[in-house]
């Protein structure tokens, strides 16, 4: 609105607070009946129902982290093969990873730190 002034602005800012506050009035009420009319609220597959049947977060983490475990292992011989070549800062192991066509586990292209992380969970494996 290039022709509203400050005063138009101004207007327009305390119609929208009233609305906002209307709408949370709304939902509030709206809620507190189906409540009243015995309507379990909230997610029914939320949290608490994930952590009965152990499938929370933490479960994933781990897969999600021997994943990242296995791929690295599998990386390994080619990374001490790229290092056997000369290849010993990250980012000649990256540019190296690179020009072989190796992509990384999301498909994408190696970077230094990329590199780092791939070290760091290779040495800790050991």
């Amino acid at each position: 609105m290039p022709e509203a002034c400050e005063l138009t602005v101004g207007m327009l800012a305390v119609v929208a607070r009233e609305e906002r506050k209307a709408i949370s009035e709304r939902t509030k009420a709206a809620l507190a009946a189906a409540k009243a009319r015995g309507v379990k609220l909230g997610n029914p597959n939320g949290t608490a129902a994930l952590q009965r049947a152990a499938k929370g977060n933490g479960a994933a983490v781990a897969a999600i982290r021997a994943d990242a475990q296995d791929r690295a292992a599998d990386l390994s011989p080619i990374i001490s093969d790229i290092r056997a070549t000369g290849a010993t800062s990250l980012p000649a192991i990256a540019r190296e990873l690179n020009s072989r066509g190796i992509v990384t586990p999301r498909g994408g292209a190696w970077h230094p730190s990329s590199v780092r992380n791939l070290l760091i969970r290779l040495n800790t494996a050991r």
